[in-house]
């Protein structure tokens, strides 16, 4: 099996900066994407960002210029970091990772989530 495990959300005033890190482990052939995405109270989980193995990104219009998505593929690692943060970011944010299992077809897996809250 595979598991994600996130790490650093918590509570940080408008403007600040957080770093979420996501650690996969397991069983694992490849991973092909990772990405971040948040879902706030009453909202529709929204992907936030996501990294390629080759380093390719795309980010919500939401979070361009103040967020940045990288990987460390030796350590199947993803990270966010979140810079002037806004009330507006509150949310839980959840690690996805598409994984490919040794003689297995890839499947998409996720994180238990982190909470990130932002306060104005």
């Amino acid at each position: 099996q595979v598991q994600l495990v996130e790490s650093g959300g918590g509570l940080v005033q408008a403007g600040g900066s957080l770093r979420l890190s996501c650690a996969a482990s397991g069983s694992i052939f490849s991973i092909s994407v990772m990405a971040w995405y948040r879902q706030a109270p009453g909202n529709k989980r929204e992907q936030v960002a996501a990294i390629t193995s080759g380093g390719s990104t795309n980010y919500a219009d939401s979070v361009k210029g103040r967020f940045t998505i990288s990987r460390d593929n030796a350590k199947n690692t993803v990270y966010l970091q979140m810079n002037s943060l806004k009330p507006e970011d509150t949310a839980v944010y959840y690690c996805n990772a598409l994984v490919r299992r040794p003689g297995y077809r890839p499947s998409e897996y996720w994180g238990q989530g982190t909470q990130v809250t932002v306060s104005s």
